[in-house]
């Protein structure tokens, strides 16, 4: 195995051809030649595909207006391309073997790199910089996020962390300090006096299931524990650390400490969990919705807490024109006042450095404290395992591994099968291209 660190590969990538190599997931249609007319064909019609982060359609539509506003020559099309990350990536990749392109699309953390691999999104410094737009004023772990080769292929936009969500009157009745748990191992000492709290038929933890992102969060009870999915290309789910985290997973399910659900954002804004991990873009829903005080903090452990989210891309099949059009829109899209604007609509993460000095972001920030864990727990964040969100299809192949696990399946046979799975995906889709 030809172990290059994250960085070196994305430099050897684009001078290696490795796109050819990644024909099983996003980014495998064959792009045209000549513009594929987004927007009608109209050049001043800038056709934003979005699955609208964090329920946040109608902040788009205000940023929309404003943006029009400002520039009474060009008209944004909102359109509604996927009711998430992975149902827009599906609409793009059907729209790169000939159909009707758009001018920007919201690319996520698993899927940007694979199109940006097959050369079907722009790179944006060129662009960006013809716009008079500071780059250096966006967050530099979630701008660099989408550096392949020698640019940057997205801007961040509504990016995101896990947070530990907590009911914060189930807490108080268990006893227990108004604080997340340091440690998974503090949690499980923790579990059984907030399975009382919580009362029968209820649970002291939800945990999204391997079809909603429990690959993204247990990869910080993995790194908790001294595993991790992989070292750069080779896979490590077989390790003793991410084997033990993969036991105490099944164990919480085993003693009835968690529910795996799709949603479990709902059961906890409905008083049927004490707990969740869930993205920082589902504060403002959950602040919404529940009828408690909610608290927020880091993930357990030291920093071991994955970013996420998505930003938003310019297809590389487009003409010159809409690509200017396109990086003048999203530019105003992420902007330090939109960003702010965004945020505070959705729980994600303002992207720019200076958002934080924006009058009415500061005054949010004292009156909203939760909205402020996710900017404080940003530092200690840390790039996702490769296995996950560079090799082809690794998401849904270490949910569908922890859905097993859950179901109380052996954790190192389970485990050692996705070794094999991540092995042969990476020998015959990526090494020989290296």
């Amino acid at each position: 195995m030809n172990h290059l660190t994250r960085r070196g590969f994305l430099g050897l990538a684009g001078s290696t051809g490795v796109a050819a190599g990644l024909s099983a997931c996003a980014g495998t249609g064959t792009s045209g030649t000549g513009d594929s007319g987004g927007g009608g064909g109209n050049s001043n019609t800038i056709e934003f595909w979005s699955n609208h982060p964090g329920t946040s359609k109608p902040t788009e539509q205000k940023i929309i207006a404003a943006f029009q506003k400002e520039n009474p020559d060009l008209t944004v099309k909102l359109v509604d391309a996927g009711k998430n990350y992975e149902e827009v990536a599906q609409k793009f990749n059907a729209a790169l073997v000939g159909g009707q392109q758009p001018d920007v699309v919201v690319v996520s953390d698993v899927t940007w790199f694979n199109f940006a691999l097959n050369k079907q999104l722009t790179p944006l410094d060129d662009l960006l910089s013809a716009a008079s737009v500071d780059t250096s004023d966006y967050v530099d772990a979630l701008y660099g996020d989408y550096l392949y080769s020698d640019g940057h292929y997205a801007l961040p936009y509504s990016r995101s962390t896990p947070l530990f969500y907590y009911n914060k009157e189930l807490w108080k009745k268990a006893g227990l300090p108004d604080r997340g748990p340091k440690t998974w191992p503090e949690f499980q000492e923790w579990s059984d006096a907030l399975k009382s709290s919580v009362g029968k038929g209820k649970f002291a933890m939800e945990l999204a299931d391997g079809s909603n992102y429990l690959d993204w969060y247990f990869q910080n009870m993995a790194w908790d524990f001294g595993g991790a999915y992989s070292e750069e290309w080779t896979p490590t789910f077989s390790s003793a650390g991410t084997v033990k985290a993969g036991q105490f997973l099944q164990g919480l399910a085993d003693n009835g400490v968690v529910k795996f659900n799709a949603t479990p954002e709902a059961d906890f804004s409905a008083g049927l969990a004490a707990c969740i991990l869930q993205s920082t873009g589902s504060l403002g829903g959950i602040s919404t919705d529940a009828k408690f005080d909610v608290g927020t903090a880091f993930l357990p452990g030291t920093d071991n807490c994955p970013t996420g989210g998505a930003g938003v891309a310019v297809p590389a099949n487009i003409s010159d024109e809409r690509k200017a059009n396109a990086a003048k829109f999203i530019s105003f899209l992420t902007n330090a006042e939109n960003t702010v604007t965004f945020s505070q609509a959705t729980g994600y993460m303002p992207v720019r450095k200076s958002a934080v000095d924006e009058p009415a972001e500061k005054s949010y920030l004292e009156k909203n404290p939760n909205a402020k864990t996710a900017i404080d727990q940003l530092p200690h964040t840390r790039s996702q395992d490769n296995a996950r969100v560079f090799l082809p299809g690794g998401g849904a192949r270490i949910g569908k591994a922890l859905d097993q696990i859950a179901q109380g399946q052996d954790v190192a046979q389970v485990f050692k099968g996705l070794d094999a799975e991540s092995q042969q995906v990476f020998d015959n889709q990526i090494k020989s291209k290296l």
